[in-house]
């Protein structure tokens, strides 16, 4: 009989302690803490969603390439999505220690000792951060870049196509697939192969023995009939050009044709633009030595 008193006794306190204490700041603040870190959720939902159909938007376009502008607008709303991100949880956080009963005065030195003491250690991160800024405010490069950046510690260049820019990090794609992820804090040099208009240099060697005059007659038709093909007449932004003899060697002249390009179309009119050369200069019967030492080594072991 004892022992069902006793229980019964314990039931009644805890009924009364729920329907209480607890019972009243479980129906008051910690409702109000678990609506609070929903709408957080729903929040950065919003705020992602936002940032990614204004990078659709920009994606989207008849143009060949973006503008610089549109380039600079995606780089910064993808960083004011992330501040926007920190400042909500913070706010989020401050809201939730007053329910709790924390009192945030009591806080303040505590943080300032621990955030003087992860100062030593977060140099980098306050690095990485104002090098990030000052990229995105002097629109060094922006998404859709191609650009070559000196990392400090590096020997290599890392090339690539910018895929993302924040205050921290600048992500690059290479040309394999492959994706580096570089600390802006890190980046002696960047070098923005992109940047407004872009130029392919296309260097010619012709044999010591071949009339120039010939040569650069047969250069011209090429630079001429470059702005009426197809694949290159919208990427060029005007006549290619002969810039005369490059350098000379022991049996060859080097001579060299520049064209102006849509930012990061270079190579492509490089590419396009060697092959259009070589055939010209075929077809008049002009081939560099090294060509014709390797026919004759074919037909040697033939």
């Amino acid at each position: 009989m004892n022992s069902l008193t006793t229980t019964y006794l314990a039931a009644n306190q805890f009924h009364d302690f729920w329907n209480g204490n607890l019972g009243e700041w479980l129906r008051t603040k910690g409702l109000h803490i678990v609506l609070v870190i929903i709408a957080a959720l729903i929040g950065t939902r919003i705020i992602n969603w936002v940032a990614g159909k204004i990078a659709r938007r920009l994606n989207t376009g008849h143009e060949l390439v973006r503008s610089e502008s549109a380039k600079h607008r995606a780089a910064v709303a993808s960083v004011i999505s992330s501040v926007a991100i920190a400042i909500l949880y913070t706010v989020v956080a401050v809201d939730v220690f007053d329910q709790l009963g924390l009192p945030i005065g009591s806080l303040v030195a505590p943080a300032a000792v621990l955030g003087a003491a992860l100062g030593f250690g977060a140099q980098r991160i306050v690095q990485d951060l104002l090098s990030g800024f000052f990229i995105i405010t002097e629109k060094q490069y922006g998404f859709g870049d191609l650009v070559a950046l000196t990392v400090s510690g590096s020997s290599a260049e890392a090339q690539g196509t910018v895929e993302d820019v924040t205050l921290r990090v600048t992500k690059l794609r290479t040309s394999d697939g492959e994706v580096f992820t570089i600390p802006n804090g890190q980046i002696v040099k960047a070098l923005n192969l992109s940047k407004d208009w872009a130029r392919a240099v296309v260097d010619i060697p012709v044999p010591t023995t071949a009339d120039l005059n010939k040569v650069n007659d047969v250069l011209h038709d090429v630079a001429t009939a470059a702005t009426s093909d197809k694949r290159l007449d919208q990427l060029l932004l005007d006549e290619p050009a002969l810039m005369g003899v490059e350098s000379i060697k022991v049996d060859t002249v080097n001579l060299r044709m520049v064209a102006r390009t849509l930012p990061g179309k270079q190579f492509e009119v490089g590419r396009q633009l060697r092959a259009m050369v070589l055939r010209s200069l075929r077809q008049e019967g002009i081939v560099s030595p090294t060509t014709k030492s390797n026919v004759a080594a074919v037909a040697t072991s033939s």
